[in-house]
């Protein structure tokens, strides 16, 4: 039988709907890894994180952080990211009297790479994913687990993102930045400085992890935009406030934007 073009339409839209939605499914579908966690004076974040963030990488989401290798680690693009990291069925029956359902969620502010794991997380981090205190102890001796994780929002109770001179900037000859705050699920993909005298943007370079920097940048105030990439697009995005042109190293600039 020959079917009309409204229901060839029809069947053409079913299709894609249902593919649609196993796309989105899948995005938001927990991926299973292992996990196994360092060790700090506090139990805390590692100040010296290959992300750059600093002393806000230490305690940021109150010090539920990790290292992270392989996909996750995009080359440095993926610190800031935050993912719901819980432990996988398998081990959860065998030792059902430690292991939260629920799991934990942390921040990428490191990279790491550990026994076939994809997160290095803080011992606080780690610790939080047991039921309660007793169930973290012995939790804590088995050193590696089996986890599943997804990509979750980062989110930050309405706090502007901020944009940090780093502390080897040198105004006016060098430049580095770092953001902090950015919530959402995008990552920061690239930066560029608005140059008046030619009127175009400018990139600025990846250093590492999320510091990008610019060598004699212009003079006055600094207009930014930085690119996020959300999966399927990339977006560019103005901050509301340029940074001053008084800048210091070591300072951060609220830029009026919530991602």
């Amino acid at each position: 039988m020959e079917l009309s073009f409204m229901h060839k339409l029809g069947v053409v839209c079913l299709i894609l709907l249902v593919l649609n939605s196993a796309v989105c499914c899948f995005a938001d579908s927990y991926r299973k890894s292992r996990a196994s966690y360092y060790n700090t004076p506090d139990g805390y974040g590692n100040p010296w994180g290959a992300c750059g963030y600093g002393e806000y990488g230490r305690t940021v989401n109150g010090g539920n952080v990790a290292a992270v290798s392989g996909d996750i680690w995009k080359g440095g693009s993926g610190c800031g990211a935050c993912y719901q990291d819980k432990l996988i069925i398998q081990i959860r029956c065998k030792i059902a009297q430690y292991c939260d359902e629920d799991g934990t969620r942390v921040v990428v502010t490191d990279y790491g790479e550990g026994d076939r794991t994809e997160f290095i997380m803080s011992e606080h981090a780690f610790s939080n994913l047991a039921r309660d205190s007793a169930a973290s102890a012995k939790l804590m001796k088995y050193g590696v687990v089996d986890i599943e994780y997804k990509r979750v929002s980062c989110k930050y109770s309405n706090r502007n993102v901020l944009v940090k001179i780093h502390e080897k900037s040198n105004n006016p000859y060098y430049f580095a930045m770092l953001l902090l705050n950015v919530g959402g699920k995008c990552d920061v993909a690239a930066v560029q400085l608005w140059q008046e005298d030619h009127k175009e943007w400018s990139p600025l370079r990846r250093v590492y992890g999320t510091v990008f920097d610019y060598e004699n940048p212009p003079s006055g105030k600094i207009t930014l935009r930085f690119q996020m990439d959300c999966g399927e697009r990339l977006v560019w995005v103005h901050p509301k406030k340029p940074i001053p042109s008084d800048w210091n190293a070591g300072e951060a600039y609220d830029t009026g934007l919530q991602f």
